[in-house]
């Protein structure tokens, strides 16, 4: 088939270091291009990839000097793709909403993958007025907020097997990765730790709009804290290293995930991951198996004392199980293939059948442009 990928220009594909869509598009891409597909990934020019390449910009827009305007950017590519959407049979878009106007006369053949969070003001109207365009879900309880639309299916994430190394020992320290943002909740992981007694390190960026929170809140009790330990932003390689050497990876949560990338990165390394039971985590984590689903820092604190009871190996028999790459690609290829098949006809015709065909498996455009 011939597919186009539309990533976000935020970061390029797959990012250097932050950046889950960017990321879950690239594993796809190579996925794809690896099962025959004729793939064009329309990113940044510092993305790498065995697709085709369409550059719309220099670099990931987060790292360009100056005034940017991620806006103008994404609609300059949105025009680019609309002049060639004859070129693909589909063209899956990971730009959230922005491509609804430019697209609707090819909406027959596009399919959005919804990385983010739907429960923002207006998206309820906005999605109604473009309800035929067949959408993903990364977790069921990410469609929650949605009004009636055209889901095509649940596809949870995936990473390549080889990506993350599955550490047998893992070690004595407890980890926190991803963005310091209150939603994160980081302050419920440096209590956690300390009520625990022990080390907990933190890798994690500071976006311009969280600045305040991290310099009035989380700097003072990082500083207040000798157990726990402020890294900042880490890359792939560094990033095996950090969760395969942890006793837990800590994901303390107080907002409705979509889905969650670092709890399965964790898991492939066979970390298990302590988490607060938010959005889509019981449907990503197995409690007691692959770690456990907790609603307080005090029971977080209470199962930091069971981690021994948890086999790391069969931690990540589950990741290779249900979270590979190459489960959601073939997910993702059954959903192409209908796609090619109601081309012609009504675009809500791609709904799936009832019951729903469930194919199971950070943050969006609208997130870092806000």
């Amino acid at each position: 088939m011939r597919i186009a990928q539309v990533a976000p220009l935020i970061e390029s594909v797959p990012p250097r270091r932050y950046g889950g869509t960017e990321r879950i598009v690239s594993y796809l891409t190579e996925e794809l291009v690896r099962a025959g597909h004729e793939v064009t990934l329309f990113a940044s020019g510092d993305s790498l990839t065995s697709a085709a390449l369409e550059a719309m910009c220099d670099t990931g827009l987060r790292l360009t000097p100056g005034p940017v305007d991620p806006v103008l950017y994404h609609l300059l590519m949105l025009e680019e793709v609309r002049k060639r959407a004859e070129d693909f049979d589909v063209i899956h878009a990971h730009v959230d909403l922005l491509h609804y106007p430019v697209l609707r006369a090819h909406r027959g053949q596009c399919l959005t993958t919804l990385h983010g969070r739907l429960d923002l003001p207006a998206a309820h109207r906005l999605y109604s007025n473009f309800a035929d365009y067949p959408l993903i879900s990364i977790s069921d309880h990410q469609r929650t907020p949605m009004p009636p639309v055209n889901w095509a299916a649940t596809i949870h994430h995936g990473l390549p097997k080889d990506l993350l190394p599955f550490n047998p020992k893992g070690g004595d320290y407890l980890a926190f990765l991803g963005r310091i943002s209150p939603e994160k909740r980081p302050d419920r992981a440096i209590a956690i730790a300390a009520r625990a007694g022990m080390p907990l390190k933190i890798a994690a960026k500071v976006d311009r709009a969280d600045q305040a929170y991290w310099e009035d809140m989380i700097r003072p009790m990082v500083e207040a804290n000798p157990n726990v330990e402020f890294i900042g932003e880490i890359d792939e390689r560094q990033k095996a290293t950090f969760l395969g050497n942890a006793a837990a990876l800590l994901f303390p949560i107080d907002w409705p995930e979509p889905f969650g990338l670092v709890m399965i990165e964790a898991m492939s390394c066979g970390t298990p991951v302590i988490a607060f039971s938010r959005g889509s985590v019981p449907e990503v984590l197995e409690d007691g198996v692959t770690g456990y689903l907790v609603d307080s820092v005090e029971e977080a604190v209470e199962r930091v004392g069971d981690l021994s009871r948890l086999d790391r190996a069969t931690i990540r028999r589950t990741f290779e199980r249900r979270f590979s790459a190459e489960r959601m690609a073939k997910d993702y290829e059954a959903v192409y293939q209908r796609l090619a098949g109601t081309r012609e006809t009504a675009p809500a015709l791609l709904r799936a059948p009832k019951p729903e065909l469930r194919l199971v498996g950070t943050d969006a455009v609208h997130d870092a442009i806000r």
